[in-house]
């Protein structure tokens, strides 16, 4: 049978492709991209109304009701880039950009430069580093993607988020001026982003183990037997949970407010991530766990 691709922004047409019933939206957009070459299919989104929902790549034309003579419209998402490669430049910039700051050159802190480093900077900065190289590693080794691309703009715009808070916090962290907080809150603040930085990890590999490789099968998360996990029983995204937790720790570690600051954004942010995944569980899971919050225990 045959079907008309048409814009989604001005309603023409692209030309029409001869498909089966059983064609997948994952398979027209092969067929699309026949059509118009500059139309990747990373760079479409299939729509049976112009501004209807994106249809997903595993749904067939005959569970649309799309039948012989249909029209099927495809928006253009704009330039891609890999969610694997905004990743890796967005944690690898703040490695670099902290540790030129850990290095004190002298035009940025000027003569006082020369100046012993304290304790609380030596461990800051390896908790610093520590955080980002992991956060590479699993973006290699850990994360499996449900989406291959994302709009090139995210990448500057995370780029930016994560640099510039870099610089604003190893500015302080290692100025030469900078006050240690007592031994006591040093290490409390150690132990805990120790603690925290391990339960992220522990997330993120139990939701690894639930999606088996090349499928984009959705599962209710259960804690196993990492007792790191456990965090599950409570919230629906305890890696926002333990990733908060890491930067307040970091926070009381070094008693500095830009770190705070920057603690404060990221929980913001991932509060409104949690939300929205939280309410797409209970939505897709009938017997979702009626008791767990989206970030923070018995809270949001």
């Amino acid at each position: 049978m045959e079907i008309e691709i048409l814009n989604a922004n001005n309603s023409k047409s692209l030309g029409k492709c001869r498909v089966k019933s059983d064609t997948t939206i994952k398979a027209l957009k092969n067929e699309v991209q026949n059509l118009k070459k500059s139309l990747t299919v990373h760079r479409q989104a299939l729509r049976l109304e112009p501004r209807g929902k994106t249809l997903k790549d595993a749904d067939t034309l005959q569970s649309l009701n799309v039948v012989a003579g249909g029209k099927i419209y495809v928006r253009d998402l704009g330039p891609q880039i890999s969610w694997k490669g905004v990743f890796l430049a967005e944690y690898a910039g703040p490695i670099f950009v902290y540790l030129i700051f850990y290095q004190r050159p002298s035009l940025i802190y000027g003569p006082a430069a020369s100046s012993p480093m304290s304790l609380t900077a030596n461990i800051a900065a390896a908790c610093w580093v520590a955080h980002y190289a992991k956060r590479i590693l699993e973006t290699l080794f850990v994360h499996r993607f449900s989406h291959a691309t994302m709009p090139l703009r995210n990448l500057f715009k995370n780029c930016s988020y994560y640099w510039a808070f870099a610089g604003y916090v190893a500015y302080h962290v290692n100025h030469p001026l900078f006050t240690e907080p007592s031994t006591a809150v040093l290490y409390a603040g150690l132990g805990a982003f120790i603690v925290s930085e391990l339960g992220n990890l522990s997330i993120h590999v139990l939701l690894r183990n639930l999606r088996p490789v090349g499928s984009t099968v959705r599962k209710i998360p259960l804690p196993d037997s990492n007792p790191l996990t456990q965090l599950f029983n409570f919230v629906s995204c305890p890696n926002y949970t333990y990733e908060f937790f890491s930067w307040l720790s970091f926070s009381l570690m070094t008693t500095c407010v830009p770190a705070l600051m920057f603690a404060a954004a990221g929980m913001y942010q991932m509060t409104v991530w949690a939300i929205g995944k939280h309410k797409n569980y209970k939505k897709e899971f009938k017997d979702y766990p009626k008791a767990r919050k989206a970030i923070l225990p018995f809270v949001i």
